[in-house]
């Protein structure tokens, strides 16, 4: 596996919330998006990936399943988030998106919570692996908005489910098969917010290599705006 990562601030914001991680060794991609007051944003996304790699890491030791591992992992990641988010009065109520792709062999496991995404470019063409927990995407399911509207909705990052804002949470699971020469692209909606599906999957086929097409993706979203934090990694297998 080959990878590119990038993470940019963005135009308005003062501080990175989102956070990312690449694990080689397990084959663990994630991103996560951080919300909360002072600090929060910040500490939940990373103390989500952090508990995510240690807790994965762990259960894959003892021999545990990968699906039921990475399931697993995040649940505990969403533990650790709200149970520190108790007891620092400064916290309360952060939370995150997670979205965390594990690869074994020729499966691809996600377990996914918020509106970050994870999709795949596969022989010129590009699928969405994920599905949004917000507001819009409800709109949008129900038929009740345009995907045009839903680009320039005024409520398009309220969220319907994240991590760390309750005891528990429901983690979507998904699985899918890879081939070689395949690209994984997991994001933050920094980026998608910005750019479209067919935008995202032109600027990857017409980049000469992984590198350049991260910050491509980067630029195009500051370009258009760049409101908000913007974290990309894209992986080749």
């Amino acid at each position: 596996m080959r990878w590119a990562q990038i993470t940019d601030t963005g135009l308005s914001r003062k501080d990175n919330e989102d956070s990312l991680l690449v694990s080689p060794d397990m084959g663990l991609l994630a991103v996560a998006d951080g919300m909360g007051g002072h600090q929060g944003g910040e500490v939940a996304s990373g103390l989500a990936l952090q508990t995510l790699e240690k807790e994965l890491a762990r259960s894959l030791k003892k021999g545990e399943s990968p699906e039921k591992a990475l399931l697993d992992s995040v649940r505990l990641a969403n533990i650790a988030v709200f149970e520190l988010s108790g007891r620092n009065k400064e916290l309360h109520g952060m939370g995150t998106t997670i979205t965390a792709c594990l690869k074994r062999e020729d499966d691809l496991i996600i377990a996914h919570v918020g509106d970050s995404r994870a999709y795949l470019i596969c022989r010129g063409s590009i699928r969405q692996l994920t599905q949004d927990h917000s507001l819009v995407q409800e709109l949008l399911r129900n038929g009740g908005i345009s995907e045009e509207q839903a680009l320039q909705h005024p409520q398009r990052n309220l969220l319907t489910r994240a991590l760390g804002t309750e005891q528990s949470v429901e983690v979507d699971h998904y699985r899918y098969k890879v081939v070689a020469n395949d690209l994984l692209l997991l994001c933050t909606d920094g980026l998608t917010r910005y750019l479209r599906q067919e935008d995202l999957l032109y600027i990857i086929n017409s980049s000469k290599d992984i590198d350049a097409a991260v910050h491509v993706l980067l630029d195009k979203a500051l370009h258009y705006g760049g409101a908000d934090n913007i974290t990309i990694i894209l992986a080749q297998f």
